[in-house]
């Protein structure tokens, strides 16, 4: 008998799958994103989908019972539904897509300020007024730097759209993160570069990863943001918000953890992970099951040593989990040898631009987002 795979089953049409839920082709995607519907390529049309009759019989069995108000609110919060509503970035079918293009293919040619523009609608610009940008303290990480700017633009920065000023805003984070206190007039990967590394390839590679950090849908430092936006916190505030999130273990920070448990794997003092374990950081990521293409993408241009090879094989075999984002961004800090906290610095400033369309959608909505909280016990 021959055995059958998930491909056999993947027979139902997008119409048909939205048809028989109940649901739109957005929540579609959704689940899709989530891991709760398999999928695959239409055979003769690439650009369509046929999706799991297994799974689409399970959720409207799940649909069938009911759940209650508390339960849903739950599971949305928790890598659920999607909670707004944005045209900025969709994730589906293991991509992800900038208002509809392929952020992965447009990271082989575009710049950071090219996706600032087509997310947010926004120029990069130079900061005007002075020569010198701003005072730099010794000693700070990129990212740190880049807080300490932002701190200051909050303060100086009054309430309103901000929207004049968000272009320069982009170039100040630039400027911070590569600790450059003059004002230079080339593309933000040419500026670290020069700031950073003497590696002749840095430039290529920087660029590819801020295109790729740029926007990954309703992430926590974006949601973080969209909330002070909805408040009316002015443009540096909202950023600031999202900034301050980015830097959570659970975040960006997850690139400094997965140093430290690789420089363990390399010199034998990580334990050796047996199958069942949960995956170290930097492996994994729920909206990608079968791998994040930005770490894929990235990983194709950058060379990797012997131990992270291994680390990556072994993790892979006791857990089944692929390289994130995160494992990518730390192996361009070590392979460039940019300063200690550039992955954080790298994935902040590529975010910048995300956040700030995001900031922009919300306000348009004019809504305050304020979820209500269920008092246990």
């Amino acid at each position: 008998m021959k055995n059958r795979t998930d491909s056999d089953y993947c027979t139902v049409r997008s119409g048909e799958a939205c048809e028989r839920l109940g649901i739109s082709r957005d929540t579609l995607y959704a689940y899709v994103s989530r891991g709760l519907v398999r999928t695959i390529a239409q055979p003769g049309d690439a650009r369509k989908s046929l999706y799991d009759r297994r799974d689409i019989e399970a959720l409207l069995v799940r649909k069938s019972r009911g759940r209650s108000r508390r339960s849903v609110a739950e599971s949305t919060i928790n890598w659920g539904e999607p909670v707004l509503i944005s045209k900025i970035t969709r994730i589906a079918d293991g991509q992800f897509y900038y208002r509809g293009n392929n952020a992965v293919e447009m990271s082989r040619s575009r710049t950071l300020e090219d996706i600032l523009h087509t997310l947010a609608g926004v120029r990069s610009k130079s900061p005007a007024r002075s020569k010198r940008v701003f005072p730099l303290q010794d000693g700070l990480s990129p990212f740190n730097r880049i807080l300490e700017m932002m701190a200051r633009q909050a303060i100086e920065h009054r309430a309103g759209d901000g929207r004049p000023r968000a272009g320069e805003i982009m170039r100040l984070t630039a400027l911070s993160a590569a600790g450059c206190d003059r004002c230079l007039n080339v593309p933000v990967h040419a500026l670290l570069a020069k700031e950073w590394s003497d590696d002749p390839g840095a430039a290529d590679l920087l660029r590819r990863a801020l295109v790729l950090c740029a926007d990954h849908e309703l992430n926590a430092s974006t949601y973080a943001a969209r909330v002070a936006a909805s408040a009316g916190a002015s443009l540096p505030a909202a950023l600031l918000a999202g900034l301050s999130t980015l830097s959570g273990t659970g975040h960006g920070g997850i690139t400094t953890r997965f140093l430290d448990w690789m420089d363990g794997f390399a010199s034998g003092k990580t334990l050796s992970l047996q199958p069942g374990d949960a995956p170290p950081p930097g492996f994994g990521h729920p909206l990608y099951p079968d791998g994040d293409p930005r770490a894929r993408e990235l990983l194709r241009h950058c060379p990797m040593p012997a131990a992270w090879r291994d680390a990556m094989r072994q993790v892979n075999d006791a857990t089944g989990a692929r390289p994130s984002l995160d494992f990518a961004l730390a192996l361009l800090e070590r392979h460039l040898r940019l300063p200690q906290g550039a992955a954080l610095g790298i994935f902040a400033v590529g975010r910048t631009a995300g956040w700030i369309a995001h900031i922009f959608e919300q306000r348009r909505t004019g809504r305050l987002i304020r979820p209500r909280a269920a008092v246990d016990g």
